[in-house]
């Protein structure tokens, strides 16, 4: 097979006519050849971070929407399901992927649970670890979250590191804010990049002191803007990652929109592409082809290189899709799923006080950080309720792994005037989380989410509408496009309910992550994410 168009040597940073020949999935010649096609051949995208499962797709059904923008591979972290189904989850993972023809790398999640105050579904220790790293279908050790376990020596934190180290397998970091002597001893464990960086500071001493950084642009947290201007003196340590990417946006785009911003920005495209297709390739020791003689055919084909439409995607030679259409087949998927909770009464939502000062959780649109602020308290015959008029909402989480009594908080910004809405994502024990403007309305919507062990849902007075996820509860076996159509109906239901957050359940998934602060939520009870200790709802 021979291909003709510009082709885009990123690494010598030159462009020719010319064609590729491709014998046994493998690139046996590279030429200039005198044509008018006026397509290019780049290398394909690679996302250097991401969780599939919060697209809310199976890797099967994710590369199908991957591929028609261009990317070939991701860096996949499966901590998601592993805080669910442990290993077993992970295997789930790895051999749905192995199914299609798509690139996936899965790491072994280092965190899992990610703290001991919330109840998570499993638990991988450094033995589990050390088996991980010796399987080659497990390419690194995925990001260590548990900063503060480096930093003071921690012995099973060290043992997980130290096994990857013995398989010369890269680590994954996660720092947000780390600076100083910390960052510094946190790299020197062996820790080579970090995409929680929020702002150029911070990033630009990681880079100092010989960190890869990600230019992360997801769902939820968004730093393009506020690190994109640190790529051209350093595209050669920097990499692009989606790392939560809902099923809607995904439909729009992947790495390709991040590069025809970065190009836009007047960004040297030599350096942009070397970001998006090069540096995880070889950082991860990744299996892709580079545009290169004797590599597997991995690349695609734009219509320029300051818009980056796709127009052809191919892995290992194959044509995989072309014009937005994906030739990527459904393939059968099994239910894997850890739901063990009987259905809630409105009682268990009650809080019973006097108090008339509570703590509230204050959540931020488009942010993972919230703000605690203190509220006066609506008691209606002894019990802690929702104030529609000064939006500060009653929450809960309830563990879905157990029958036990489910916490309460409070929390302002979602706006909701009626209903309630629920979820079983909820980062990083993906218990249930809901939100409402009663007991009642918030008992609807949990047990909602029960029945069907898993999903995301809004209910009111008149209508209930609900996305299953019956796989981990947080994934679903449907198309992209069924996904994100359910999605984006369950989500307009929310914002006509009253919310005025761009993306609710967004929001809602990360009201339970702990190790973010500063306020959240677990299903033991409030947290204090500054202090690291749980904290009380009344303040006497």
């Amino acid at each position: 097979m021979i291909i003709k168009g510009i082709i885009v040597d990123i690494q010598n940073r030159t462009k020719f006519r010319g064609e590729i020949e491709i014998e046994n999935g493998k690139i046996i010649d590279i030429r200039h050849s005198n044509h008018q096609i006026e397509n290019y051949i780049l290398p394909g995208f690679v996302d250097a971070h991401i969780h599939i499962e919060s697209s809310m797709l199976v890797p099967s059904e994710f590369a199908k929407i991957a591929v028609t923008h261009g990317t070939v591979a991701t860096v996949s972290d499966p901590h998601e399901i592993a805080n669910v189904l442990g290993v077993k989850g992970i295997e789930f993972m790895i051999e749905n992927g192995k199914k299609v023809p798509f690139k996936f790398n899965f790491g072994a999640p280092s965190c899992v649970p990610a703290t001991t105050f919330e109840s998570a579904g499993a638990v991988i220790d450094s033995e589990d670890i050390k088996k991980m790293m010796e399987n080659p279908d497990i390419k690194y050790l995925a990001e260590m979250m548990n900063y503060p376990g480096v930093l003071f020596n921690d012995k099973e934190v060290l043992a997980k590191i130290n096994h990857a180290k013995n398989n010369q397998k890269p680590i994954d970091g996660h720092a947000p804010g780390l600076r100083g002597e910390k960052i510094s001893k946190y790299i020197s464990a062996g820790i080579s990049t970090d995409h929680e960086c929020f702002t150029f500071e911070e990033a630009f001493e990681k880079l100092q002191k010989g960190m890869k950084v990600l230019i992360r642009e997801g769902s939820a947290a968004k730093n393009f803007d506020a690190l994109i201007d640190l790529l051209p003196e350093h595209y050669e340590n920097m990499m692009f990652c989606s790392d939560d990417k809902h099923p809607d946006d995904l439909l729009l785009g992947h790495i390709n929109q991040l590069c025809q911003r970065a190009v836009a920005r007047g960004i040297d495209v030599y350096k942009v592409l070397q970001a998006a297709c090069i540096n995880p390739v070889k950082h991860y020791n990744l299996d892709v082809g580079l545009l290169q003689n004797g590599d597997a055919a991995d690349f695609i084909l734009v219509n320029n290189l300051t818009d980056f439409n796709v127009l052809e995607t191919y892995i290992d030679g194959q044509l995989i899709a072309k014009n937005g259409i994906s030739f990527i087949e459904s393939v059968a998927i099994e239910i894997v799923n850890n739901f063990n909770v009987d259905f809630k009464k409105v009682s268990d939502f009650k809080f019973c006080s006097d108090s008339e000062k509570i703590r509230v959780i204050e959540a931020l649109d488009g942010e993972l950080v919230t703000n605690e602020i203190e509220s006066d308290s609506l008691i209606v015959d002894g019990n802690l309720v929702s104030n529609t008029n000064t939006d500060i909402l009653k929450m809960t989480v309830v563990n879905r792994y157990q029958n036990s009594i489910p916490s309460i908080a409070f929390i302002k910004n979602f706006g909701l005037k009626e209903g309630a809405i629920a979820s079983s994502v909820g980062h990083d024990s993906h218990n249930i989380i809901s939100v409402g403007v009663s007991d009642e309305a918030i008992c609807r919507a949990v047990n909602l989410i029960i029945q069907h062990k898993g999903g995301v849902c809004a209910v009111n007075s008149s209508e209930k509408k609900i996305l299953p996820l019956p796989i981990a509860g947080i994934m679903t076996e449907k198309s992209a496009q069924e996904t994100g159509k359910s999605y984006a109906e369950i989500d307009k239901m929310a914002k006509e309910m009253g919310s005025t957050l761009k993306a609710p359940f967004m929001t809602l998934s990360f009201m339970a992550l702990l190790v973010i602060p500063s306020l959240k939520l677990s299903d033991k009870g409030l947290f204090d994410g500054t202090s690291f200790q749980f904290t009380s709802l009344e303040i006497k």
